[in-house]
C-alpha cells in the first residue's frame, strides 16, 4: 500500500503475532451499515475453490509491467488498487492495466489514513482519485475502493454513494516488508482459503519478490484445482 514505514497501523498490529507462525491474515470486515453496498467484501464472487488476487499502491514500473506479463501468461485477471499520485506519474501503465482486462480500484489520492475524516473530505479525495484514473483512461470503470492502511471509518458508505464497493481482504502476506520470494510463496500456499481475497502489492517499493511469488504460486494453485476469480460485489 505504501513504503512499509507507513504500512497500515491496524494491519501491522495483526501481522506481528501471526507472522511468527508464517502467515499474515487481513481483517475480515463486518457490514458497516444495513445497506449492503457499504459492506466491506473480502471474498470472491465464485466462492468454493477460488481465490482473488488484488494489488495495491501502483502503478509502479517496472514491477507492475512485469506482473502484467505474468498474469497475461497465465490468463489471470486481478484487481489493481491505484494510488492517485502514482497514476498521475505513470498514466501509461494504467492504460496497460486496463488494456489487459484487469479491474480497477480507487486506493485514495495520497494514501492517507481516512479513518477519522468527515464524509465530505473523503468524498473529495475519492473523486480526485477517480478523476486522475479517468484522465489516464477516459471512461474507465472503477467498481472498487480500498481504504489506505485498511482504515475504513466512513469510507465504505461514501464509496458506495459513488458507486464503488469497499474491498477488503482475508489474507495479507506482508510483502510490504519483503521477506524473500520463498517466504512469500509459503505464506500464500499456507494462508489461502476457499473464496479468499488476497492483498498483495505491485507498488510502494521494490515488489520484484511479490511478482516472482505470484509467478510461482498461480500454476501451483491451478494444479491443485483452484481457480482465480474476482472479488464479490454486493447491492
Amino acid at each position: 500500500m505504501v513504503n512499509r514505514s507507513r504500512r497500515p497501523r491496524r494491519a501491522r498490529l495483526l501481522a506481528i503475532p501471526l507472522a511468527a507462525i508464517g502467515l499474515v491474515l487481513g481483517m475480515t470486515h463486518p457490514a458497516l451499515a444495513d445497506n449492503p453496498t457499504s459492506t466491506v467484501v473480502d471474498s470472491t464472487r465464485g466462492g468454493g475453490m477460488s481465490v482473488g488476487l488484488t494489488f495495491d499502491d501502483g502503478p509502479n514500473p517496472p514491477d507492475t509491467l512485469r506482473l502484467l506479463g505474468v498474469l497475461r501468461e497465465h490468463h489471470v485477471k486481478a484487481v489493481f488498487c491505484l494510488w492517485g499520485d502514482h497514476v498521475r506519474q505513470h498514466p501509461e501503465v494504467v492504460r496497460r492495466i486496463v488494456a489487459d482486462g484487469h479491474t480497477l480500484c480507487n486506493h485514495g489520492m495520497h494514501h492517507d489514513d481516512m479513518a477519522a475524516w468527515p464524509a465530505q473530505k473523503i468524498r473529495a479525495d475519492l473523486l480526485e482519485t477517480s478523476a486522475a484514473i479517468r484522465a489516464a483512461v477516459p471512461g474507465a470503470h472503477i467498481p472498487y475502493f480500498r481504504a489506505p492502511y485498511g482504515s475504513w471509518g466512513q469510507t465504505p458508505t461514501v464509496a458506495a454513494d459513488l458507486g464503488m464497493q469497499a474491498l477488503g481482504w482475508r489474507l495479507a502476506v506482508g510483502d510490504w516488508d519483503p521477506p524473500g520470494t520463498a517466504e512469500l510463496i509459503r505464506r500464500l500456499r499456507e494462508g489461502i482459503t476457499p473464496g479468499a481475497v488476497v492483498l498483495l502489492h505491485d507498488g510502494g517499493g521494490d515488489r520484484s519478490q511479490t511478482v516472482d511469488a505470484v509467478a510461482a504460486v498461480i500454476p501451483a494453485l491451478r494444479s491443485e484445482g483452484w481457480h482465480l476469480s474476482l472479488p464479490a460485489r454486493r447491492g
